[in-house]
């Protein structure tokens, strides 16, 4: 099996430090993964364990068959390779191999890499290679620009045609009143979504998805599902003037309902802290959220990669590295989310938290991105000097001097991140970054208060 995020870095005669434990283990792709790689991660089941300067590191893992399993990990990527048939990423050898270097560093010999783990390697040296003379040459257009247009324009026709059906549905419930919706069931929903679907309008069948199930959501959901009527009301009149809308706004309606665009923005070079990584399931697919922090830019960015049936999504960086790589925004007004281009040197494991700021600030920076895309549901924010504490029926961030706070999302309340994020307080300050939404502030990771520039110290994952 093989990973590899797309970017190839480039190779330097300088040493890769090696990671921590925290970081590699927020690289598995989910708790049963995390658990066998743990029970892999010391020296026991291993021989010809061995690492070179420019990131690589190998080993074999005695299975249940003869022969051992080969695993050989490129750190600068980070890639694996395992003759294991397993169709995780990374799999729970190659989590236990990291694992093993991370907490061991002798027990990987520096040294030359064996025929076979040489032989991948050079194979994503070359094509490095390729890819970096490739960089420069001019993108190849469409085949046939005219039968694209057509395409084009016949999917926004049919676009055009479910909005026009989804506008009829939703006066038909006001009409008749929400408390019908709780009365007919998840059926209608899921048939409107199929509509939508047929009008290859996906955007738009997921948020009548989430209307779907807002009646069985609890107390007040009559409130919450209004609110989300007018959202879909707002996207759906958004959609059938868009041509009239300026193009940031136009490009957020589009990706909205659901088209695609490829990210075309000019590409930003910068030391990028990974701030967070985590995968949520959307029906069969799963998608993988990574969160960065550009140093010298001070732009926060998202990269967003999807895994299907059972496979885990592609691209995987360890939370608290720093790349030194290249990003391309995506089109739309407001949004973070980039796509992560060629890499220049192996990541290194020092970086430089987002200087943050109060609980007010974060709201009014939520606050001015839902004015680009009212659709947001959150917004990447850093909050400094903030203390976990008790509330009513929950928990909240309350800034140091007491003058406000920001409770969390219910999701927030449930797993070990809370714990984590107490435990790291311990009742004093600290430095958070997470997700700041209508829904309240979801905690991604944190630091101790003094974790400046140039330190040592490295984000704790919360999720």
């Amino acid at each position: 099996m093989l990973l590899s995020h797309g970017g190839e870095p480039s190779r330097t005669s300088d040493p890769v430090a090696r990671w921590t434990v925290e970081q590699v283990q927020a690289l598995a792709p989910d708790e049963a993964s995390r658990k066998a790689g743990n029970k892999l991660g010391s020296a026991g089941p291993w021989s010809e364990v061995g690492h070179e300067a420019a990131g690589a590191v190998w080993g074999l893992c005695k299975g249940s068959g003869s022969k051992p399993y080969r695993t050989v990990i490129d750190t600068a990527g980070p890639a694996y390779k395992c003759s294991c048939p397993s169709r995780k990423f990374p799999c729970k050898h190659a989590l236990g191999l990291l694992l093993l270097w991370a907490s061991d560093g002798a027990a990987a010999l520096q040294g030359e890499a064996p025929d076979w783990a040489q032989e991948w390697l050079g194979g994503r040296r070359k094509r490095a290679a390729e890819q970096s003379a490739a960089d420069g040459a001019p993108a190849s257009g469409p085949a046939d620009p005219e039968a694209a247009r057509r395409r084009a324009e016949r999917r926004a026709a049919r676009i055009t045609g479910g909005a026009q059906e989804l506008e009829q549905r939703l006066n038909d419930l006001l009409r008749g009143g929400l408390a019908a919706a709780d009365q007919a069931g998840y059926g209608q929903w899921e048939e409107t979504a199929a509509r939508m679907v047929d009008a290859q309008a996906p955007g738009l069948a997921a948020r009548v998805r989430e209307l779907g199930a807002i009646p069985a959501s609890g107390s007040g959901w009559p409130v919450r599902l209004l609110e989300e009527c007018a959202l879909l009301h707002l996207l759906d009149t958004a959609w059938l003037g868009v041509d009239r809308l300026p193009d940031p706004l136009a490009a957020t309606i589009r990706t909205r309902v659901g088209l695609t665009s490829a990210a075309d923005g000019a590409p930003v070079r910068d030391h990028w802290l990974v701030l967070a990584q985590y995968d949520t399931p959307d029906g069969k697919i799963v998608t993988r959220r990574i969160w960065l922090y550009g140093r010298e830019s001070g732009r926060t960015a998202l990269l967003l990669s999807f895994g299907a049936a059972g496979r885990s999504p592609g691209q995987a960086l360890p939370v608290g590295v720093t790349i030194d790589a290249e990003l391309t925004p995506y089109p739309g007004g407001g949004q973070p989310r980039a796509e992560l281009g060629r890499q220049f040197d192996p990541p290194a494991t020092r970086g430089t938290p987002p200087a943050g700021g109060p609980t007010a600030a974060a709201l009014a920076a939520y606050g001015h991105a839902l004015r680009d895309d009212p659709w947001l549901d959150s917004w990447p924010v850093t909050l400094r000097d903030v203390i976990p504490t008790p509330s009513e029926g929950g928990w909240q961030l309350t800034d140091e001097d007491g003058t406000s706070a920001l409770p969390l999302a219910p999701s927030a309340l449930s797993g070990p991140g809370l714990w984590k994020l107490v435990a790291l307080s311990g009742g004093g300050a600290v430095t958070v970054f997470g997700e700041c939404g209508h829904r309240g502030f979801a905690p991604l990771a944190a630091w101790t208060t003094g974790a400046g520039d140039d330190s040592d110290g490295q984000p704790v994952p919360l999720i």
